[in-house]
């Protein structure tokens, strides 16, 4: 027989994060996240977004057995001030079985129902800077730490349900040796000069920080016209710092000022942290950490975000960053560059990519119904 349980303790906590690692258990591309720090992000004392939204976690039992979970989101920030009446849905993994994916997702529409929402959507986080939509297409490539892995028959299931496409993401790889960086070092001379800029370069993790806040602040500038945008609040600022920008080598962050030291453009890249994520298995200690600091020298990076203030949009100023990135990459030996989820339909950062041979990986998808 078939429940859904609401999530109480924090041992049920630790079965919604547990879950998948049974599920993909012999899957050689889902990539785990660290048991731990995935409990702090349900937990209303380390996660502060939770101040501005509404979690529930459910999980789905055929008898004692856990066969699926969800949970679901309301973001408050997003319903009131944006006047988007939205329901959100995330953390959603099931075995292939309909009656499991329809009561899971039924939990999330009453919630909806309740709140007098007016659609769910997902699979989606809290914000724009958590994990989004269901694989599509690439399931033989690898997974990275900040996007999910899910099951070819996923998409099957939404769509049984009457669930629609509502927003689609593409990402991409493309080689070093495929970089042609002649023009864009030359490009970067004249911007400089033109606009009075300067690259940022850091070898100290407190020495970016100072800047920190005003790249959040970009960030929300920068990517506001973007649909389905929720902008980063001050008390998430430091959450961000502490579980990002703390965590990414100083020399993988680049920004762009002008002559009055305010921030115009920036890039925050990571080194691919999959593969010691497998061997993890969730767990940092004893051995976990010194997997993640071996990784920290892969020869396969991430670009995670890149942001150009509205006024320097079109201007040249993306010259500057590729070409301090490829002076970085080239001294470390990068051999793979990848970008983490773009909206299919944001056509000026795929403009920025367009001369180095980007290839398709993966897409993704959100997926939309009324409630």
């Amino acid at each position: 027989m078939l429940s859904v349980k609401e999530v109480s303790t924090k041992k049920g906590v630790r079965n919604f994060v547990k879950f998948p690692f049974k599920l993909y258990k012999q899957s050689p591309y889902w990539v785990p996240p660290i048991i731990s720090e995935e409990m702090k992000v349900f937990d209303k004392a380390t996660n502060p977004i939770l101040k501005d939204a509404e979690l529930k976690l459910f999980l789905a039992y055929r008898g004692s057995k856990i066969v699926g979970r969800i949970a679901a989101i309301i973001n408050w920030i997003e319903v009131n001030t944006q006047n988007t009446r939205k329901m959100r849905f995330g953390w959603f993994d099931f075995i292939d079985d309909l009656e499991v994916s329809r009561a899971l997702l039924a939990k999330v529409t009453e919630i909806g129902k309740q709140q007098n929402l007016a659609f769910m959507e997902g699979p989606l986080g809290f914000s724009n800077l958590d994990k989004v939509g269901v694989l599509t297409y690439g399931f033989d490539h690898i997974g990275t730490m900040v996007s999910w892995y899910n099951h070819p028959y996923y998409k099957a299931h939404l769509e049984a349900l009457e669930f629609k496409v509502e927003k689609e993401y593409f990402e991409h790889k493309h080689a070093f040796k495929d970089i042609k960086i002649e023009s864009y070092n030359r490009l970067e001379s004249v911007i400089k000069k033109r606009y009075g800029l300067k690259e940022l370069n850091f070898k100290k993790t407190q020495e970016m920080l100072q800047y920190a806040d005003q790249m959040f602040d970009l960030f929300n500038e920068s990517y506001s016209e973007l649909s389905s945008f929720v902008k980063i609040t001050d008390i998430q600022k430091d959450f961000m710092k502490k579980k990002f920008l703390n965590f990414i080598a100083p020399e993988y962050i680049k920004f762009v000022v002008n002559k009055d030291e305010k921030l115009v453009g920036f890039a925050v890249v990571m080194p691919s942290f999959a593969e010691a994520l497998q061997k993890m298995k969730g767990k940092l200690f004893p051995f976990g950490l010194f997997h993640l600091i071996k990784a920290q020298k892969s020869k396969s990076v991430n670009f995670l975000l890149i942001g150009i203030h509205p006024k320097y949009q079109n201007k040249g100023v993306h010259a500057i960053l590729f070409s301090e990135y490829h002076r970085t990459f080239k001294t470390k030996g990068i051999t793979e560059c990848r970008r983490t989820p773009e909206l299919s339909d944001n056509k000026a950062i795929q403009k920025l990519w367009r001369e180095f041979n980007p290839q398709l990986i993966k897409k993704r998808c959100t997926y939309k119904k009324d409630l």
